[in-house]
C-alpha cells in the first residue's frame, strides 16, 4: 500500500495530474497550509505538521480489522505498522490502541480496568454452517450434534445466543475443540475441512471460514443466521490514562479521524485497499470479498453498546464463577468523547 508523502516536491508533482476536484495553492504557499490529497474520490486535508506523539496500533488479524489497517497505512499523517494481537497488548504495554470483540473486553477489563471502548470499527454477522446429511433441517435439530468453535470467544457466544432462540443451551450440544494446526493452517483455518470430512456437524466462526465451509459442502450445506440475535461488536480500545494525557490523546484522536476517513473510502471503493489488508492478515482477495457482505462499518460507538455488554457479561461471568457487573459498572468502559472530538475536527 502506498505511503503518502507530504513534501513540497510531491505536492508540486500533483500539479501535473488532472485532479479537477482540487483547488491547489501555488507551490510557494505550500508550507503555509496542509496539502490536500485525493484517496478514492475523497479530498483529504492532513492535520497541521506539528509532530504527533508516537502511538502503536494492534489488532487481531481478521477481515474486521480492515478499516484499522487502511487508516494506519493510508490515512494517518504517518505510516503506522499494525501489530498482531488484541487488547491484551494494551495491558502488556505493547500497544496504545487495539481492537477486539466485546466479549474479550469483558474478560480483559477485569485485569485492566483502565480499558475504554472508543469506537466500534466493525459489526460482523456470524453464521452457523452445518451438514444437512447430519440430520439438520432446522436450528432445533442441532440438539445432540457436534459443534466446533473456538471456546470463550464471540463465536462461542454466537452459538449460545442462537441456541437460546430455540430453547437450548450449550449443554444440549457437544462442543468440539479446534483441530491442531497443520502446515500453514491454524486450527481455525481447518474448521471447514473438519466439517467437510464429517468430523463435526456444525461450525460456529467468523468470516471467511463459513464461506469456505459452504463452498466445500455444496448442496449439503445448511446455514443458520439471525442478525437480530447477535453480531460481533469489533471495537477499538485505549487506556483511560492515555486519553487523559494531552499529547497521547491528540495522536489517538488523529488516528480516529484517519479511521473515519478510511471507513468512508472502504464504503466507497474497498478493492484498492484490499492488497494491504491481504499483506497484513494473510487472507486472499477472494476471501476478503466473500466475507465483506457479512460486515458493516459504523466507525462510531453503537447505540446499544451498554446493552450488549450487560447481556454478555452474564455469560462471561460464569467462566470465572463471578457475579455479573452492574450496568453502572460496565458503563465506565465506554468513552464516546474520542470519536465525537474526531468528527468535530473533520
Amino acid at each position: 500500500m502506498m505511503k503518502f508523502n507530504y513534501t513540497l516536491t510531491r505536492f508540486c508533482s500533483f500539479l501535473l495530474l488532472p485532479f479537477s476536484v482540487l483547488i491547489l495553492q501555488a507551490c510557494s504557499e505550500a508550507d503555509e497550509a496542509p496539502v490536500a490529497r485525493v484517496v478514492s474520490s475523497l479530498t483529504i486535508t492532513p492535520a497541521p505538521q506539528t509532530a504527533l506523539a508516537p502511538i502503536r496500533v494492534s489488532g487481531s488479524y481478521w477481515i474486521e480489522l480492515s478499516p484499522v489497517i487502511t487508516a494506519a497505512s493510508s490515512f494517518y499523517p504517518e505510516f503506522l505498522p499494525t501489530g498482531e494481537g488484541g487488547i491484551t497488548r494494551i495491558t502488556s504495554g505493547e500497544a496504545d490502541i487495539a481492537t477486539n470483540a466485546e466479549t474479550q473486553l469483558l474478560r480483559e477489563s477485569l485485569v485492566n480496568p483502565d480499558l475504554r471502548i472508543i469506537a466500534t470499527v466493525t459489526e460482523s454477522f456470524y453464521r452457523l454452517v452445518g451438514r444437512r446429511s447430519a440430520g439438520l433441517q432446522t436450528l432445533a435439530d442441532i440438539k445432540g450434534k457436534r459443534v466446533m468453535l473456538p471456546a470463550n470467544t464471540s463465536a462461542n457466544y454466537y452459538l449460545v445466543a442462537m441456541l437460546r432462540t430455540v430453547g437450548l443451551t450449550e449443554a444440549d450440544v457437544e462442543i468440539v475443540p479446534l483441530p491442531p494446526a497443520e502446515g500453514d493452517q491454524t486450527g481455525m483455518d481447518r474448521m471447514s475441512d473438519a466439517l467437510a470430512a464429517g468430523e463435526v456437524d456444525v461450525i460456529s466462526i467468523w468470516e471467511p471460514e463459513p464461506d469456505d465451509a459452504i463452498k466445500q459442502l455444496g448442496d449439503d450445506a445448511i446455514v443458520f443466521q439471525d442478525r437480530s440475535v447477535y453480531r460481533e461488536v469489533f471495537n477499538l480500545h485505549a487506556r483511560a490514562p492515555d486519553l487523559a494525557d494531552p499529547d497521547k490523546r491528540r495522536s489517538i484522536v488523529e488516528f480516529m479521524r484517519a479511521l473515519i476517513r478510511a471507513t468512508e473510502a472502504l464504503k466507497t471503493d474497498p478493492e484498492p485497499y484490499w492488497p494491504r489488508v491481504t499483506e497484513v492478515t494473510g487472507f486472499t482477495h477472494e476471501e476478503i470479498e466473500s466475507g465483506w457482505p457479512e460486515m458493516e462499518f459504523p466507525v462510531d460507538i453503537i447505540p446499544d453498546m451498554l446493552d450488549v455488554l450487560e447481556i454478555e457479561d452474564q455469560w462471561v461471568a460464569r467462566e470465572r464463577d463471578r457475579a455479573p457487573r452492574s450496568r453502572e459498572e460496565l458503563a465506565v468502559f465506554i468513552d464516546r468523547s474520542v470519536v465525537e472530538e474526531a468528527r468535530a475536527g473533520l
